[in-house]
């Protein structure tokens, strides 16, 4: 009897990756670091509660030789704290190891295609091949044309018995002219950020952290700036995004588009954006002397006003602004409405769930454009 090789799917229970007692907690540390705003103690202090309710650790390995292997790691290190006392806290490795892993926790939920590799929509003598093809037209170098979807067009065309190739036969490749982006990113830290019981400036840090080691791992010649806003606005380096914390501020968008624009106007791409991430209503402007009108009653016309000038400016410098809104009141929406419309950008409004997916999306989109 002849043995028969059957073919199927075979079924079993899922079985996780097995992971080091280090590596499990170190995922874990990370997420808590980044929501303390870099406070390794409140972190571990944290992580100890952790470890207590789910029984992360055993006597083989507990959290004090975590805290030890994070030493030989090179994770932490022994500092002076503002008040004087020694303590531990992070470094550049570990700020370097928490943008990973918010890039990786955003990417991982969007549907890539292809090898993400990005250029302009405008076809022509680029310098990226596509893997597509068109009709061969004059003026197109004769190093375009592909030979082999040529012969094939005349076989199909003519037969194979006499062989002719025709100029309507010929077919090119396409290719597209690779774009480079100076991208200004826009954090509204006022005190809103963490009103209502919802933490919402560690999602907009993750993003921040995402975007930018996205930026400079696969699109170095790509920019991007952060800058933060609250009642004045300051730019901050990528390296102290994990430190970030919102203050008693109200929110100055007129001062955090200025210093946008400013930060744009000393880019040479052509392509420029600014993403401004905010949940609140502008409240605050800064006067010619130098003082601050504040006003967190409603919309005010006076402040507004000023931000409507500001979308305008940046339209004339072909500058355009994606705002994430991230509140769902009707009159702050208007707002956002009409500010968008000024500036001829784009707005979402949005919870913090799928934040990060869509500005992602929205930069490679952006990114496939030739802004003029």
């Amino acid at each position: 009897m002849e043995n028969v090789t059957k073919k199927g799917f075979y079924f079993k229970q899922y079985a996780a990756p097995e992971e080091s007692p280090f590596d499990k907690l170190f995922g874990i540390f990370k997420e808590l670091i980044t929501h303390t705003s870099g406070d390794f103690d409140e972190a571990i202090s944290w992580l100890r509660e952790l470890d207590k309710e789910y029984k992360l650790t055993d006597e083989q390995y507990t959290i004090d030789d975590f805290i030890e292997d994070l030493k030989k790691k090179g994770y932490i290190k022994d500092e002076v704290k503002e008040d004087g006392s020694s303590g531990l806290g992070i470094t550049a490795k570990t700020e370097r190891a928490i943008r990973q892993q918010a890039l990786e926790q955003i990417f991982g939920n969007l549907k890539r295609s292809g090898s993400g590799n990005h250029k302009t929509k405008h076809v022509g003598n680029g310098d990226e091949h596509t893997g597509d093809f068109r009709e061969f037209h004059f003026g197109d170098g004769l190093e375009r044309i592909s030979l082999t979807e040529s012969l094939r067009n005349a076989q199909i065309n003519h037969g194979a018995d006499e062989f002719r190739l025709m100029e309507s036969d010929l077919v090119v490749e396409d290719t597209q002219h690779k774009s480079q982006m100076s991208t200004v990113l826009m954090i509204d830290i006022s005190h809103s950020m963490i009103l209502y019981g919802e933490d919402r400036i560690t999602p907009a840090k993750k993003v921040a952290m995402a975007l930018a080691e996205l930026i400079t791992t696969r699109y170095p010649k790509d920019t991007l700036d952060i800058l933060v806003f609250g009642n004045d606005a300051w730019p901050i380096a990528i390296k102290d995004l994990p430190y970030l914390k919102v203050g008693p501020f109200h929110t100055n968008t007129v001062a955090g588009l200025q210093l946008a624009m400013d930060m744009l106007r000393r880019k040479r791409n052509t392509n420029k954006q600014i993403f401004m991430i905010t949940d609140g209503k502008p409240s605050c402007v800064i006067e010619r002397d130098g003082s601050y009108y504040m006003n967190s009653n409603g919309l005010d016309e006076y402040i507004v006003d000023k931000c409507y000038n500001q979308a305008q400016q940046a339209r004339k410098l072909h500058i355009p602004i994606t705002t994430f809104m991230i509140a769902s009141d009707p009159y702050l929406q208007k707002f956002v409405n009409k500010f968008t419309e000024a500036n001829q950008g784009k707005a979402f409004y949005t919870g913090l769930k799928g934040l990060g997916e869509m500005i992602f999306e929205d930069y490679e989109t952006n990114r496939k454009k030739r802004i003029k």
